[in-house]
C-alpha cells in the first residue's frame, strides 16, 4: 500500500488553513506539522483542518514530503532560510505567493530541496468559504517542483496551469486588474452617480444591472465585441465633454477616464488595449507545460 504524501504548513493563515482542510478532507494526504508563532494560532489551524500537529518552533519540525510556506510575502525569504538551517531531509517546498517566483526559496534549493510556487487564483477572505470555493479554481504553477505541485493541487481540486517565474509580477498584476481594479471602478462609478444626484436606491440596482450585463457580454463575446459606449463609437466630442466633467468632479478620476477612453478606442479598433509598443506575447513560452525547460 502506498504511503500517503505528508504535508507540513508553515504560517497557517487563511491560505494555509484552507489548504490544510482540503488536504485532510481529500483523504489522500497526511497532515504532518502546523507551525505558527503563537500556540493558539497553531492549535486553531489544527482544529479547523481536522488533523496535524500544532507546533511553534522550527526545531520541532519533522520530515515531510511537502512543506507549504503560506506566510506573508515579506517573510518568505527568511522562513526559507530558517527551514533550510534545520537539516531536515530534502523534500518539496513551495510558497503560494502570486507575485514572487520560486527563486525566493533559494536557500532550500541550495540545500537540495525541490522548490516551486503554487498560486491559487481565489479570494481567501474566509478559510471556510475558500475551501468550499476551491474546487475548480485556477492555480498558477512554476519552479523545479512544478510537476509534483500540479499533482498535489489538482488532487485538491485546482485547475493548474504553467507560468514563468520571471513573469510572476506581470501575471499577478493581471489578476489585480481583472479582480481588484474592477471593484475599484465599481466604487468610482457609484460615487459619480451619487454626485450626479441619482438616488441611492436607484444606484444600487443600476450598478447591479450594468455590471451583470457587462460580465455576461464579455464572457460570451470577448472584450472587443462586448465593448460599447462613446469610445467604441469613436464619439470624440462626448469623450472630451465627459472627461472634463469627471475631472472637475475628481481630478484623479478624470485622468483615469481619459486613459481608459484611449485604451477602449484601441481595443475596439485593433482588439488590443496597447499603443503597439508593448512587448508581444511569446506563443512558444505560453505552450510549454509544467516540467518543461523553463522549470529545469
Amino acid at each position: 500500500m502506498t504511503r500517503p504524501l505528508s504535508i507540513t504548513v508553515i504560517g497557517p493563515g487563511r491560505v494555509g488553513q484552507t489548504l490544510l482542510r482540503l488536504g485532510h478532507s481529500s483523504g489522500v494526504f497526511e497532515l504532518a506539522d502546523i507551525l505558527a508563532r503563537r500556540p493558539d494560532a497553531a492549535a486553531a489551524a489544527r482544529d479547523f483542518a481536522g488533523g496535524g500537529r500544532a507546533i511553534t518552533g522550527f526545531e520541532d519540525l519533522r520530515p515531510a514530503d511537502l512543506f507549504l510556506l503560506t506566510v506573508p510575502d515579506d517573510q518568505l525569504a527568511g522562513v526559507a532560510g530558517d527551514l533550510a538551517r534545520q537539516g531536515l531531509p530534502p523534500a518539496v517546498a513551495a510558497h503560494c505567493s502570486g507575485f514572487h517566483p520560486a527563486a525566493l526559496l533559494a536557500p532550500l534549493a541550495e540545500a537540495g530541496w525541490q522548490t516551486g510556487s503554487a498560486h491559487p487564483v481565489l479570494s481567501f477572505a474566509d478559510p471556510a468559504s475558500a475551501a468550499r470555493q476551491f474546487p475548480g479554481c485556477f492555480c498558477g504553477i512554476e519552479g523545479a517542483a512544478a510537476d509534483r505541485l500540479s499533482e498535489v493541487f489538482s488532487t485538491l481540486g485546482a485547475r493548474c496551469f504553467p507560468i514563468r517565474g520571471e513573469a510572476k509580477a506581470l501575471y499577478h498584476a493581471a489578476a489585480v486588474i481583472s479582480n481588484n481594479f474592477t471593484t475599484v471602478l465599481q466604487g468610482l462609478a457609484q460615487e459619480a452617480w451619487a454626485e450626479a444626484g441619482v438616488p441611492a436606491a436607484v444606484v444600487t440596482d443600476l450598478h447591479a444591472t450594468l455590471l451583470r450585463g457587462t460580465v455576461a457580454n464579455v464572457l460570451a463575446k470577448g472584450p472587443q465585441a462586448a465593448l460599447t459606449g462613446p469610445a467604441a463609437r469613436g464619439d470624440a466630442a462626448v469623450i472630451a465633454a465627459q472627461g472634463r466633467a469627471v475631472t472637475e468632479w475628481q481630478a484623479e478620476a478624470g485622468a483615469v477616464y481619459d486613459l481608459l477612453s484611449a485604451m477602449a478606442a484601441r481595443l475596439k479598433s485593433t482588439g488590443r488595449t496597447g499603443s503597439g509598443q508593448e512587448r508581444q506575447p511569446d506563443p512558444d513560452r505560453q505552450d510549454r507545460q509544467p516540467g518543461g525547460d523553463q522549470h529545469r
